[in-house]
């Protein structure tokens, strides 16, 4: 027992060392998990072909649906400009010097329009960087303020998001997207809150030490030492970089300042509002599909063997998902009938970026079921139910711990619901705990430790910004990490005195 524990560790170890470094999780997975089954003697292809293979094509079976009307949703965002409309209109309306505010909400607001982090993070890019250069805000603050709009709030707290992680809770507790909402929305408020507070010291702070937008970064003195070596003027080791990534490519662009974003005017505020529209269809079919077209239909035919006899209560969050995100789609469509032609090849684009997020994620949980299947991971179960026999204590430990360490907050979330989904809904209802409150709490924690130094999406951050994590992690850690632990306490606590709400 005693070398499987440590086949675990060193598969765990082995996993996250590799991520962080840039490799696939699609390849890491499996060889992890290799690494684990060796150490526990169990049978090798047995245990691949029958236990990782199953749980993650059991995974694409549930969720690829989601992955690729997602993308292609987000693919169409950016496509047809929108994306960039409304980052200009709240650019425009608000005012260049709420740089940081500006960065948050309009990152949230195309999350919570299920744009995916991929297309955000370029997307809101060019307009955050004209904005904090007119403000004289320093570049260190941006992969924190894109960080709070992205992955805390949006991402899995606000009720209705059309997230991944915000719908994977409903298969197993049987809620829908709108879990809970009233906590939902006071959550988010915390949370949106302690961030900006942070955001809003240290922008303070550094301007009262003399830091500005126009300091170089690492990246930049390590360019300029590069160059000024190749012309024979000195050594790129001159330049005390410390901190940084190697063969961290610069993926700096050229962006606007905030005098070349559209000026004010009907145009702009034309364009915004359209720009929302379909974040708002998106939203509104959300609400209808998951309230009237999906409780009014037909559907005692999914009891039968061949529909997984199952019920509509564990498909109701991906159903009405994918049917908002449809609609999403077709609105955007129809509206630019005249560019038809070139959308259509967007839809292309964005079902090939649906592949590798669903596939990594997918080889993470197929790494988290063969972990769950061997005999020490027991261990592991009964020391979580030993810290607290409250069902929700042990589930928000149990997914912000893996999601800490698979540097995941979808892939965390999916393994702890597949480890532990099924026993933590018996154990709710046999505590009386609201499984709407489940639902959110759960979805909250796995956005709490996933944003360590290893997470893949804050790395594409750091290097869109162009950024070290020396230079920006410490601000990231504080409204990625710390406030949503602060969150997640926060709903918990609420959650099991007042009841669901």
């Amino acid at each position: 027992m005693v070398l499987s524990m440590v086949g675990i560790a060193i598969s765990l170890v082995f996993l996250i060392t590799l991520a962080y470094r840039g490799h696939s999780v699609i390849y890491i997975a499996p060889i992890a998990a290799l690494i684990a089954v060796i150490f526990s003697g169990v049978p090798l292809l047995a245990t691949y072909t029958q236990v990782f293979m199953p749980a993650m094509g059991g995974f694409l079976i549930s969720y690829f649906p989601l992955f690729l009307t997602g993308a292609i949703f987000g693919s169409l965002m950016s496509a047809t400009g929108y994306a960039q409309d409304i980052a200009h209109w709240l650019a425009t309306l608000i005012g260049p010097s709420k740089a940081i505010f500006i960065t948050v909400l309009a990152t949230s607001l195309l999350t919570y329009g299920g744009v995916s982090a991929w297309v955000v993070i370029f997307s809101i890019f060019p307009i955050a960087t004209a904005l904090f250069r007119e403000a004289d805000i320093p570049r260190r603050l941006m992969p924190a303020s894109v960080m709070l709009g992205l992955f805390t709030f949006g991402l899995a707290t606000l009720p209705g998001t059309p997230q991944i992680h915000n719908t994977m809770p409903g298969q197993y507790f049987g809620t829908n997207t709108f879990a809970a909402p009233i906590l939902s929305i006071l959550s988010t408020l915390v949370l949106f809150g302690l961030g900006m507070a942070w955001l809003t010291y240290r922008q303070r702070k550094l301007k009262a030490a003399g830091e500005s937008y126009f300091d170089a970064t690492v990246m930049e003195k390590r360019e300029a030492a590069a160059l000024k070596a190749r012309s024979g003027g000195g050594a790129a080791s001159d330049i005390d970089d410390a901190g940084t990534t190697s063969n961290t490519p610069v993926l700096l662009a050229d962006s606007p300042t905030a005098s070349e974003l559209p000026a004010d005017g009907a145009g702009v505020h034309r364009r915004g509002i359209l720009g929302v529209l379909p974040i708002f269809v998106v939203t509104a079919m959300n609400a209808l599909a998951t309230y009237v077209i999906i409780p009014n239909m037909d559907t005692d035919y999914l009891a039968e063997e061949k529909y997984g006899a199952t019920s509509v209560d564990s498909l109701v969050s991906i159903w009405s998902v994918v049917i908002a995100l449809v609609a999403g789609i077709i609105w955007m469509l129809a509206v630019r009938l005249r560019k038809i032609t070139a959308l259509i090849k967007t839809l292309s684009e964005g079902a090939q970026r649906a592949v590798v997020p669903a596939t990594i994620t997918a080889s993470e949980v197929g790494y988290g079921a063969v972990i769950a299947s061997l005999a020490a991971f027991a261990f592991v179960r009964d020391g979580l139910s030993a810290i607290s026999e409250n069902a929700l204590v042990t589930g928000v430990l149990s997914v912000a711990g893996v999601s800490g360490i698979t540097g995941s907050a979808s892939g965390g979330l999916a393994i702890s619901l597949e480890a532990f989904g099924s026993d933590l809904a018996t154990a709710a209802a046999q505590q009386g705990i609201d499984m709407e409150i489940m639902h959110r709490v759960l979805a909250m924690a796995s956005t709490s430790f996933d944003s360590l130094p290893h997470n893949g999406a804050m790395l594409t951050v750091l290097l869109v910004c162009g950024l070290t994590h020396r230079e920006a992690y410490k601000d990231i850690f504080v409204v990625s990490v710390m406030t949503p632990i602060v969150g997640v306490l926060f709903a918990g606590a609420l959650g099991l005195t007042i009841g669901g709400f």
